[in-house]
Formats: C-alpha cells, structure tokens, sequence
C-alpha cells in the first residue's frame, strides 16, 4: 500500500538534468556516468531497497515481488503544472510462478537474485567499471572456485579450460587432447596477434585466423579442427556460453560465428588469474548481484546525485507544444522537471503521438529461471560452480543451454550447511522453458520423499566420488520476459532489463549506447571519475 501524501518529503530543487525512475543496474551506472559527467542527477524508487528487477532480495520478501512487480497505477494527484500529465504505468515481467517445498528457517538468511545464475568475468568491463568508477570500495567478490562443469552422457565432466586442465583430464582420449589443446593453442595466437596488431595499428599480423574462418558459424570452424562432439560441446556451451543449439543451423535461434566465440574465449583465457585470489575465470558478489547497483548509486552519490527511496513516481509531464516529455510527476503530488527521463523497463512509456499508448515488442523472448535451496553440493566438496546442459542433453527435443549456478554460504547468500542453486535458459514458449528447466532439477537434484536408489548421480570425472543427489528444500520455477519496450521517445529512455546471459556485457553495452543520447560528448565513467579514497591505489584496488 502506498504511503500517504504527506509522508513524502518534499524534493529541493525541482529541476534536474536527469531523473531515473528504478535503481536497476543499468539505471545505476547511468546515473554514476551522468554524475561524473557534470550532470545533475535525481534518482527514484518506489521501492525501499536499491537494484529494481536486479536486486537480491530475503527469500520472504521474493514472492511478493515476484507478483507485485506490476502494480496499479498511483492516480496522479493534481497539480498547478503547466504541463499535460500522463498516468504512468508499470507491468508485469513475471509469470508462471511455481513453488514447492518449504524454506528452512530463519528464511531470511536465504538472499535470492532476481537476475541468476549470473557471474562475473575477472576480466570485463563490469569489473573496469566498478575500478574506474571506485564502486569497487563498496563491494566486495569471492571466485566461483569449482569452475565450469559439463553435464554430458548422464555425468558431470570439469569442463577442460586451459592446458594443465586437458592434460589432468582423464576422460579424454589422447587423441582428444591434442585436438583440443591445439585448438586452443590456435584461438591464443589469433588472441595475441589481434592485440599485437591493435596496438602496432596494423591491419594483419601473424598468427591471426583467416577472415573467411572469422564469419563462419563457429561449429563449423570447430568441425575444421576435428574437435568431437564432446569437445564442440565444451566450447560452445561451457566456455563460449552459446544459448542455443548451434547443430541446428536452420533452425537456431542465435548461430554463433567464429568471431564472436573467439572473442568469449579471449574474455574466459584473460580472466583466469587476473586476480591471485581467485581461481578460474569467475567470480561472484558477496550478498548477491543487487550489491552492484547499490555500489554505482553510492559513486553516484558522492558526485552529487540525489537519492529519494520509497518514491513512486505517477505521470509523465508533458510539453504539448514541443511534443516532449517535460519532467516527471511523484507519488507525492510535487512536479520535477528535467531535460531527460531514464525508466527502468517494467515501466510503459506511452507514445507521444498517442497512437500507440503501450508498449510494443518485436519478439516474445523470454528466460525461464529456476531458484533451488539444496542440501549438500551437486559434486564433491565444490562449493560455488556453474553446471552446463548443452542442448540435447536433457532430451532431444531440447534446443536452447540450461545453466545452473550453485551457490555456498561463503558468499553470505544462505545458512552454512546449505546451497542456493540458480538456472536459466532462454525461451519463445514457456511450457517448453519451465520443461527445461525442471528436468535439470530432477537431474541434479531429488527431493526428499525419494529414497530410491537413482539418487544416484554417475560421474566418469575421476575427482568425483559417487553419491546421493543434493536434497531439493525447496524451489521456485518461474518466467521473465526480456522484450525490449518500444514507443521510447528523444526525452525519455527505458533501460535493458535483465537477460538471458551469463554476465553484463550486452546489458552494459546498451546502457553505454543510452549513456552517448545522454551526453555525446562525454566519456562514459572516465577513471578519474572515481572519488578518492584513503587507501587508494590502482594495483590494491584490484
């Protein structure tokens, strides 16, 4: 229930460059950047905490969320503005919500992500941007030690990732391994020439793969290395990260081409050991993913931009005269005018030539998520991993990856003891998403009326010691929209919502894309943006 009138405190000045509605992550970053950039900043949210449709929440505040995120209209008080107001309205990205279990007490030690299973590269550009912008002060990351594993002939593999890996592995025959090992000795030279050449300003240089390789689908160019199934596997979908079956060419939603998985490659390779104390080439948050936009608020903060919590906002203002959206009306009653109004996605933003007043999408993808409480670790004494499920895996008619991150108490997500476990994977139809996603379940997991013997899970990894399934406490399967809204006008912008993938980078490149129709001229959190600190220094921040 909203708060009444005159409980809302009152907002001084009431004139801002940029008025954010939602403290999502990509509202966040753009208010640090405007901020360094000179810009005057207001930041709202309707709700009292900070991150919107990327927070991480306490498990008993996550179902509430889940279906309240499309709440009523505020009717819109009524003001002397000059400008025309336009109710403001907010949807639902949230469907198909299914329970079970039951969370072990005290539940509000569980912290559940609304955008998981999620990680961090040690080596892109969320991570630079938390350096450059000092967010990197107010966070702190634990390295996702277990790495990557294949889920791959009814077992779980330790995804082979660099040459000390392929070489240990004894599941591999010898064959296998040099294929591979020459594989990734090939990618690294392509990697190294690239930079090289970057750097000397050179076109070509020695080492770096054809063009005519580059744009082929990059199962095809692994065909050409005579890598087999298993190996396609393992680069594809454990190390490129391909969400969708790349064998069906004709029918694959997104074909991954050499460049692109190269250049995932390149990002996995330079992430392993940029930090001494993080093994492999991810990490992980501390007290979630909502930590992140909590960490640029507060950089933006220190540059001057305003923060008003618990603030919904009702009505657009409109300049009828100029055709452009003014400024923004509060729950309070009180007008704010600016130059630019960002929104986060669950927001419509009604067309200004009132021809199409809703928000119109191109395509109906979705992302079907699952969140788990289990008992015990899904491969021995590996605390945080991700787990991959190629297509075709789980049954044959599976077309899209299904990628399961399981989480410890180590991070301060869940009591010790017990594990969170998130998954994901892309979808058009839901029944087929949330299909995926509980065979995954069933796979890993067995819930505690089983006590048959196919709590079994078989691992050929010769690290893995046989035995029973974590327990299942408790779970929740449900589907996210990911449609982009259209009817955006020049004065205001609705930010990407969280998607299908495994990290930030096409999050933060759209939002980079908003941050230019901002400011054109400024650069996006240069690294003397950052507030300094005491202990400063560039080598201990990292």
């Amino acid at each position: 229930m909203a708060d009444a009138p005159q409980d809302y405190p009152t907002i001084d000045p009431t004139s801002f460059d940029v008025v954010l509605c939602g403290t999502g992550l990509p509202e966040s970053v753009l208010a640090a950047a405007c901020s360094a950039a000179g810009k005057t900043v207001l930041h709202v949210d309707p709700n009292p905490f900070y991150g919107s449709l990327f927070s991480s929440l306490p498990l008993p505040s996550f179902p509430s969320f889940l279906s309240s995120s499309s709440s009523d209209s505020v009717p819109s008080p009524s003001s002397t503005t000059p400008y025309a107001a336009v109710d403001l309205r907010r949807r639902s990205l949230y469907s198909e919500v299914e329970t079970s279990g039951t969370v072990p007490e005290p539940s509000r030690r569980f912290i559940v992500d609304l955008v998981g299973p999620r990680v961090l590269y040690c080596a892109d550009e969320a991570v630079d941007l938390l350096l450059r912008s000092g967010g990197s002060h107010h966070v702190e990351f634990k390295s996702v030690e277990g790495g990557t594993l294949l889920y791959w002939d009814g077992g779980l593999y330790t995804v082979p990732d660099s040459r000390q890996a392929i070489f240990k592995d004894t599941s591999l025959q010898l064959k296998e391994k040099n294929l591979l090992f020459r594989f990734f000795k090939l990618v690294q030279a392509h990697i190294a020439a690239s930079a090289a050449g970057a750097e000397a300003g050179e076109g070509e240089a020695s080492g770096k793969l054809p063009e005519e390789d580059l744009d082929l689908p990059f199962i095809e160019f692994l065909k050409k290395q005579h890598l087999s199934p298993k190996m396609r596997a393992v680069v594809l979908y454990a190390i490129a990260m391909a969400d969708y079956d790349q064998d069906g060419a004709d029918s694959c939603e997104r074909l991954l081409t050499t460049k692109e998985g190269v250049k995932t490659i390149a990002l996995y390779s330079s992430s392993i050991g940029r930090f001494a104390n993080a093994e492999g080439a991810f990490i992980y948050p501390m007290y979630g993913h909502g930590e992140l936009p909590q960490a640029f608020c507060r950089c933006a903060a220190v540059k001057g931009a305003l923060y008003v919590l618990r603030m919904p906002a009702t009505a657009l203002l409109v300049d009828e005269e100029k055709k452009c959206y003014a400024g923004i009306r509060l729950a309070s009653g009180q007008d704010i005018l600016c130059q630019q109004l960002v929104l986060d996605p669950s927001y419509e933003i009604p067309s200004l030539d009132m021809t199409c007043s809703t928000p119109v999408s191109n395509s109906s993808r979705k992302v079907a998520r699952g969140i788990c409480i289990i008992s015990s670790f899904v491969k021995q004494d590996l605390s945080n991993v991700l787990v991959v499920f190629p297509p075709k895996s789980l049954e044959e008619e599976q077309v899209t990856a299904v990628r399961v991150l399981q989480l410890s108490s180590n991070l301060a997500v869940c009591p010790p003891g017990m594990f969170m476990a998130y998954l994901s994977t892309p979808c058009t139809d839901t029944f087929t998403g949330k299909k995926c996603i509980n065979k995954a379940i069933d796979v890993l997991f067995t819930t505690k009326a089983s006590d048959d013997l196919e709590g079994h899970l078989e691992t050929t990894s010769e690290n893995s010691k046989e035995g029973v399934k974590p327990t299942l406490l408790w779970s929740c399967v449900y589907v996210q929209e990911i449609t982009q809204c259209q009817g955006t006008s020049d004065t205001a912008l609705s930010c990407p919502m969280p998607d299908e993938n495994l990290d930030y980078r096409s999050i933060l490149e759209s939002t980079k894309k908003l941050f230019t129709d901002i400011c054109p001229n400024e650069e996006f959190l240069p690294r003397n943006s950052a507030p300094k600190y005491a202990d400063d220094d560039s080598d201990s921040a990292e």
